[in-house]
């Protein structure tokens, strides 16, 4: 199978509080709420699109790559302190673009974590969110702590030892394809992934994040202190993790599970998933994504 972006409506460049450029795009039904849609560490949010064209047919869609990442701009202040004023940024500048109406943010890992750093320490500005297996490291006197350390780590090392040039996205597509940790991936995302995280310079295919990026945002899991109760966020809110129960699962799992248990937030798993669950069960994902907004009655 392969996957072909469609066309979007708009296209938005944001300009950030440091001067960086993200690219933000317009998809999907424009009379329908907006959803902002976001991607995780080294990633971009065009590999997520098999989730998201579940999406599309009711709701608008701001889908965009933070700096660094997929379209978006290679900038300095690569760091969860910008990357939360970045979002503030986009949330009001295409408010500002495209009108006022219902807003839902929508974000996975790295995004995920620098929303929930972005409500807590910025403005709650949302009328609804949903955060995909946010990899929030507890407190270190937390049972949780070691394993979500030793994650980061093994993290790390593999984000600093990874390939970054290519002669063809092929490459790519076959060194995830190989790996054990996108195993689970629905077919046809691999080579979807590839061609999105890339981008061609002279003859070469580079990825978009460089790995000393990628690894200063692993390294910066442990200093973030995000373990919030659910009552920080002043609207409704849902944690959708990986399945906690499955053979392997990753220690993000039982995180999020245990920000349910212990610190009161809304929470389901997707069952048979890891981390990267939008890729992996992008069918069930979209699915809690509809549910939420009817819960909620996030309606125009």
């Amino acid at each position: 199978m392969t996957f072909s972006i469609p066309k979007p409506h708009k296209t938005i460049h944001v300009q950030c509080s440091d001067g960086a450029t993200l690219v933000c795009r317009q998809h999907g039904n424009q009379k329908g709420v907006r959803l902002f849609i976001s991607h995780g560490n080294g990633f971009a949010v065009d590999g997520y699109y098999p989730f998201w064209q579940h999406l599309e047919h009711d709701y608008e869609l701001i889908v965009f790559d933070f700096r660094n990442h997929g379209q978006s701009a290679i900038a300095e202040n690569h760091s969860y302190a910008q990357f939360a004023r970045d979002i503030e940024c986009v949330f009001h500048k295409i408010n500002d673009a495209l009108g006022q109406k219902p807003n839902v943010g929508i974000f996975h890992s790295m995004s995920a974590r620098a929303a929930m750093k972005h409500v807590v320490e910025i403005d709650w500005v949302w009328d609804g969110l949903m955060l995909f297996d946010p990899p929030n490291v507890p407190p270190s006197d937390h049972s949780l702590y070691p394993a979500m350390i030793k994650f980061e780590k093994r993290l790390e090392t593999w984000a600093s030892e990874r390939k970054h040039i290519f002669n063809s996205p092929q490459e790519l597509v076959t060194v995830y394809s190989d790996s054990r940790a996108t195993s689970r991936w629905a077919r046809g995302t691999h080579e979807l992934m590839a061609r999105s995280v890339l981008r061609e310079t002279s003859g070469k295919f580079e990825l978009v994040c460089r790995p000393k990026l990628e690894v200063s945002i692993y390294a910066a899991a442990s200093t973030l202190n995000l373990w919030p109760p659910a009552s920080a966020f002043a609207g409704p809110m849902k944690l959708i993790g990986a399945d906690p129960q499955m053979k392997g699962a990753p220690p993000t799992a039982h995180a999020n599970k245990a920000l349910h248990d212990e610190m009161g937030y809304d929470y389901t798993c997707v069952p048979n998933t890891g981390h990267m669950l939008q890729i992996e069960s992008p069918e069930a994902c979209a699915n809690e994504v509809l549910k939420f907004i009817n819960q909620h009655d996030l309606h125009i």
